[in-house]
């Protein structure tokens, strides 16, 4: 499989790593839109959350956000999760991820 994520995952393609399990790991992505943009996905290559049969990786997956915004102090102020699904939600790398945005006032449409 041709996977970047997968890659990351494995750690066969260096990335700056925020937060790292089991399950899942978070690394800073390489586009921010905020100061603080991590992107969080499941070790198991899985296309997007209609793929996940495992529910313990969406259980890791919500653990591994509230840790990484305890991480990048962003727990107090706020942050953003988004997960984009399909071609038409803008999805563009085939691996389930989540954005975590933060560290600055976001406006209520991010795009």
């Amino acid at each position: 499989m041709d996977c970047i994520f997968c890659k990351i995952a494995n750690h066969e393609i260096p990335s700056t790593i925020v937060y790292e399990n089991d399950y899942v790991i978070a690394f800073n992505d390489l586009n921010p839109v905020a100061p603080v943009h991590v992107l969080v996905i499941p070790k198991k290559h899985m296309d997007s959350i209609m793929a996940v049969d495992d529910y313990n990786y969406v259980v890791e997956i919500h653990k591994a956000i509230k840790e990484i915004a305890k991480i990048c102090k962003i727990e107090e102020t706020g942050f953003r999760v988004i997960s984009n699904v399909g071609e038409d939600g803008g999805q563009s790398v085939k691996h389930l991820h989540y954005h975590v945005i933060g560290g600055t006032k976001l406006p209520e449409k991010l795009a």
